[in-house]
């Protein structure tokens, strides 16, 4: 993904506008260059405990559990947030998030829930197990040695299979469709996924190694972005 580069929060592969309007100039300029784009609204955003993060009107329109959920996501964002390091962040935020929501909800004995909020989580999953399959196959593509109209034809044909299978699944277990994946997928709108979930496994082993201790956690999160701040410090990729 393209990265931009700022004083504080580092480099990220995506940017932030308040005004819609700026966001589509943006983008436009970006697809005149040849970058897939994708432009969408976001739930809630953290200023990493610089200023007071708001809680936006739309969110009002959630149930209890996404609410917390996204409050324990950014949240975390205050207690550990490594420049440069997006999906480390990203990652180590959804880890926090998942594990939050569970506690606060063994806390209020809302098993009900709870049982929906895995079930969601497990929908989630799948989904993400799909994109990963695809995007392994659109390296494959690239990587190639083929001639660059036969691989974009190849990457359109990839992208709208991919987009069928999440249709079908979602169809399959009764939930709508539209939302993420209405409108035609491209790389862009990929990458979240993975800087979303693709280190979440590391973390929740962490979590489980701590036995759910959450200062535990967060030392051992620390140590690891200080361990892989070093080796990015020495070019070294170990």
């Amino acid at each position: 993904p393209e990265t931009w580069c700022f004083p504080v929060a580092g480099c990220v592969s995506y940017r932030g506008y308040f005004r819609k309007a700026d966001a589509e100039r943006e983008a436009q300029r970006l697809a005149a260059r040849g970058f897939d784009v994708a432009v969408g609204g976001v739930a809630a955003y953290s200023t990493l405990g610089r200023f007071r993060d708001p809680v936006l009107s739309s969110m009002l329109q959630w149930d209890d559990v996404q609410l917390v959920a996204v409050l324990f996501h950014e949240l975390a964002h205050q207690v550990l947030y490594v420049k440069g390091e997006t999906g480390f962040n990203e990652s180590f935020a959804t880890a926090v998030e998942e594990h939050g929501v569970e506690r606060w909800l063994a806390a209020r004995g809302l098993q009900d829930q709870y049982a929906a909020y895995l079930a969601r989580r497990e929908v989630r999953a799948h989904i993400i197990g799909l994109v990963e399959v695809a995007r392994a196959d659109l390296e494959a593509v690239y990587a190639s040695s083929g001639a660059v109209e036969d691989k974009r034809r190849a990457k359109k044909e990839r992208l709208a299979m991919l987009q069928r299978d999440i249709v079908a699944y979602l169809e399959g277990v009764g939930q709508d469709p539209g939302g993420w994946a209405a409108g035609e997928l491209n790389n862009a709108r990929l990458v979240p996924v993975s800087l979303y979930t693709g280190r979440l496994p590391e973390f929740r082993a962490l979590l489980a190694a701590c036995a759910g201790d959450m200062p535990c956690f967060y030392a051992e999160a620390r140590r690891l972005a200080g361990r892989e701040a070093d080796i990015a410090s020495r070019g070294d990729d170990r």
